[in-house]
C-alpha cells in the first residue's frame, strides 16, 4: 500500500530546528523587556517663601486681674505763708535774650547733611510692593502681581531647565534643587545660589535662573530695595 503523504512534506523531521528558533526568539524578547527603560520628563516647581512664619496656636488662659490699688490718702492742707510788707522778697530777674551789636557773632563753618537710612534686603513674602515680572503690569493689587510673578518664573524654569541631565548623570528617583536669588534695586537677578544632589544640576539651575528677564524692582516704604526670592525645583527620573 502506498503512503498518502509526500515524504518531503513531513515536518516532524525539522521539529528540533523549529523548537530551537522559538527558544532564541523568546530569549531575545525577554532580554529586550528587561533592558527597556522609560524616563518621566515632567518638571515641577514650587514657590517657597523663606520668611513665612508658622502659625502657632496660643492657648487661651484665664487672666487673673490684680486687686485695685488702695485709694490715695487725702491731700494735706496747703499752708499759705503770709509775708509782711516790711520783709523784703527777692524778685526773679528775667534777662533779655536780645543780642547786642557789640557782641561777637560766631560763624558756622559747615552743616552736616542727614544721611538717608538704607533699607536692607526684604524677603519676597513680606515686601510691600513686589517686583513686577514682564507681562504682569496689568495685574491689580500686590497679591495678584505676586501670584503672576510666581507663575511666570515657574513657566520660565520648566521651559529652560534640562531635565534629561539627571538621567545622563545616572541619577534616579525624585530630584530636589533649592535655588535662592535676589532682585536688586534695578530689577536685575543677582546673587544666584543653588543646592542640588549633583554639581552639574547646581550649575544648570544657576544658568537658568540667571537668565530671567529684567523686572520692575520691588519697593519698601516707597523706595526701591533688593528682594530675596526662593525657588524649589523638583522632578522625577525613572
Amino acid at each position: 500500500m502506498e503512503p498518502k503523504k509526500n515524504p518531503k512534506a513531513d515536518l516532524s523531521r525539522r521539529s528540533m530546528l523549529f523548537f530551537q528558533l522559538g527558544m532564541i526568539l523568546m530569549l531575545f524578547i525577554a532580554w529586550q523587556a528587561i533592558e527597556y527603560k522609560t524616563y518621566d520628563r515632567s518638571l515641577e516647581t514650587d514657590t517657597l517663601a523663606v520668611s513665612d512664619e508658622l502659625e502657632e496656636e496660643i492657648p487661651i488662659t484665664q487672666q487673673i486681674e490684680p486687686p485695685p490699688p488702695p485709694p490715695p490718702p487725702p491731700p494735706a492742707p496747703e499752708v499759705i505763708e503770709v509775708v509782711e510788707d516790711e520783709e523784703e522778697v527777692e524778685e526773679t530777674i528775667i534777662k533779655s535774650t536780645e543780642t547786642n551789636q557789640e557782641e561777637e557773632i560766631v560763624e558756622i563753618e559747615e552743616i552736616e547733611e542727614a544721611v538717608e537710612e538704607e533699607i536692607a534686603d526684604v524677603p519676597f513674602a513680606v515686601i510691600e510692593n513686589v517686583p513686577v515680572y514682564p507681562g504682569c503690569e496689568s495685574a491689580s493689587g500686590n497679591n495678584a502681581k505676586k501670584a503672576c510673578m510666581s507663575e511666570q518664573v515657574d513657566k520660565f524654569v520648566k521651559k529652560k531647565f534640562n531635565a534629561d541631565l539627571a538621567a545622563d548623570l545616572g541619577l534616579e528617583g525624585i530630584q530636589r534643587i533649592f535655588v535662592q536669588f535676589k532682585i536688586d534695586k534695578n530689577g536685575n537677578v543677582v546673587d544666584v545660589r543653588a543646592r542640588a544632589p549633583h554639581p552639574k544640576l547646581e550649575q544648570e539651575a544657576v544658568r537658568v535662573v540667571s537668565s530671567l528677564p529684567k523686572m520692575i524692582p520691588g519697593k519698601q516704604r516707597g523706595k526701591p530695595v533688593g528682594v530675596l526670592y526662593s525657588l524649589p525645583i523638583r522632578f522625577q527620573v525613572e
